[in-house]
């Protein structure tokens, strides 16, 4: 019925859907049982519900207090949302899910848990201690359309490790990691202490690591040789901490919405901006996929758990010496696991963290546990021999169909000044109820302050009438906002579409930057009384 429900609005994720039914089919089918029969959920993560496959791709920002978690989401966002509170001390004490609806408002974590439309059903069991420190804020936004966000507390320095939170922090932190899409991780390039907690934080994310995306903020407040060395500091102390051969990526950037401040790096941190926000906004595109893939490492680890727990039974005695048997298997759990892999050829790679089983083993009865079965077992190995190989034309199908994200994140700053990106008029949405009086649309809030914009544009040389999209480009640059700011101001202002800006769009456009250096959000879509006179009968013919 979800399904179903997703299917029918416009502006959800498509093509997805039909790949992620039939994981969803498959799980229920083929995995779910055998994961009921051999009890994983009481040694790994709960079973996944409709709401974990429905939902769209979600972001989790975390990283010690003060690094800019919540100004990072409030710029990919492009608005303040409920809650929200910034400041150099630690601001943020709760999990936040940032998620679009209507209308807007906060919902409690306990509430949170007993709403199937969620994905957060399965948090009941961290307890009151964290659930009093969850919720969810729903507001419409055009970009939480295709994504949501997960805030994260403010990891505690060495200062603060002696305070508790009262539930396990990276117990949590790891829950969301299986589930989420994309990780974010933040630095601030003024201070890189790794305390005790976020190594601790750093041990949950483990596994996931793909997912990862470390980021060094705040880095136009730094010269260049002093983000070399904090970014060489940065690299070798997470060297230390992810014992991988791979290297971690690292953006290096100042993600807010604020003019940056010039620096000889300054067109670096620009690329960097860009590479990550492309990064974020192929995710529903990737969705399908990422569900696909958890899906897989998930089944793999079942198969290893149903042969450790098999293999258990089997040697546990009928009637004497059972603890003192059970014990003994306990200890050689790591000869187990190579046993198994030797007789059932099971990758190494697929078997659970040996000391984390060997401690939740200790509080279970071997007697209950079962032998391998045989018909679950084949049903398990036809879903990853041949039935997640049949969803694979299904993934390409959707890959032709490629949906991106709305707002702050929409197409790279150059993207914006080709003809081709403006195949539609921003302003037909707008309803004539939506005035306020006639006289407030007839009335260009622009026009007082019009003079001294036509200096401005006169000076930049027009021709014809009109500036192209690159004078205007080195124009706006000068003002040092993100250039994806930029490009949102562009298509604002651009309004017949044409690449260039006459007079007027071109002061719509300072009046624009103007208001954002003050401090005030930008419009998602431009109000009636910010539409120029002359473009104003043009619309109204186009939707007559």
């Amino acid at each position: 019925m979800s399904i179903r429900r997703l299917r029918s609005n416009p502006k959800t994720l498509g093509d997805v859907n039909m790949v992620t039914e039939e994981l969803k089919n498959l799980y229920y089918k083929r995995l779910l049982p055998i994961e009921k029969y051999y009890s994983f959920h009481h040694f790994h993560s709960p079973s996944y519900e409709d709401a974990d496959f429905d939902n769209k791709p979600m972001v989790l920002v975390m990283g010690q207090y003060s690094t800019g978690k919540t100004t990072f989401i409030r710029y990919l966002i492009e608005q303040d949302f409920p809650g929200s509170r910034v400041g150099p001390e630690p601001t943020t004490d709760c999990f936040t899910a940032v998620m679009y609806g209507e209308p807007e408002g906060i919902i409690p974590g306990n509430a949170l848990t007993v709403d199937p439309k969620k994905p957060f059903r399965n948090l009941d069991p961290f307890g009151n201690a964290f659930l009093n420190r969850f919720q969810c804020v729903q507001t419409p936004n055009k970009v939480l359309e295709s994504i949501s966000i997960i805030d994260t507390p403010g990891i505690l320095t060495a200062a603060k490790r002696k305070l508790s939170r009262g539930y396990d922090f990276p117990a949590v932190l790891r829950w969301f990691a299986e589930r989420v899409d994309r990780i974010i991780l933040l630095f601030d390039a003024h201070k890189l202490e790794f305390s005790d907690e976020l190594t601790r934080a750093f041990g949950a994310l483990c596994g996931y690591e793909d997912k990862l995306r470390v980021v060094l903020n705040k880095a136009d407040r730094v010269d260049s040789q002093q983000l070399m060395r904090v970014y060489g500091a940065l690299m070798w102390s997470l060297g230390k901490v992810f014992r991988t051969p791979e290297i971690l990526r690292v953006y290096i950037g100042s993600f807010w919405s604020e003019p940056r401040q010039m620096c000889d790096h300054y067109q670096l941190i620009e690329l960097e901006e860009e590479d990550l926000l492309a990064d974020i906004r192929n995710l529903p595109r990737n969705a399908a996929v990422r569900k696909l893939n958890d899906l897989v490492k998930r089944a793999r680890l079942v198969r290893a758990h149903a042969h450790i727990i098999s293999y258990l039974k089997q040697e546990m005695p009928t009637i004497f010496c059972k603890e003192s048997k059970k014990h003994n298997l306990i200890y050689q759990l790591p000869v187990i696991y190579a046993k198994i892999q030797q007789q059932h050829r099971v990758p190494a790679g697929d078997f659970p963290d040996c000391t984390k089983m060997q401690e939740k083993l200790l509080g279970q009865d071997f007697s209950k546990f079962k032998t391998l079965k045989p018909s679950l077992m084949a049903s398990l190995d036809k879903l990853l021999t041949s039935d997640i190989a049949n969803l694979v034309p299904l993934l390409q199908q959707q890959e032709l169909r490629k949906k991106s994200l709305h707002g702050v994140l929409d197409g790279d700053f150059l993207g914006t000044f080709r003809p081709e990106h403006f195949k539609r008029d921003p302003f037909k949405e707008l309803r004539a109820d939506d005035r306020s009086s006639e006289a407030d649309f007839d009335e260009w809030v622009v026009e007082k302050f019009k003079p001294k914009y036509d200096e401005i544009f006169y000076n930049l040389s027009p021709n014809e009438g009109k500036l192209s999209g690159t004078k205007v480009r080195e124009w706006m640059m000068t003002t040092l906002l993100p250039n994806s700011v930029l490009a949102h101001i562009w298509r604002l202002s651009d309004v017949d579409g044409d690449g260039m800006l006459d007079n007027e769009e071109f002061a719509l456009a300072v009046h624009l930057i103007e208001g954002k250096l003050e401090g005030h959000w930008l419009p998602r879509e431009l109000p009636s009384h910010l539409v120029p006179p002359s473009k104003r009968l043009s619309t109204a013919s186009d939707e007559e």
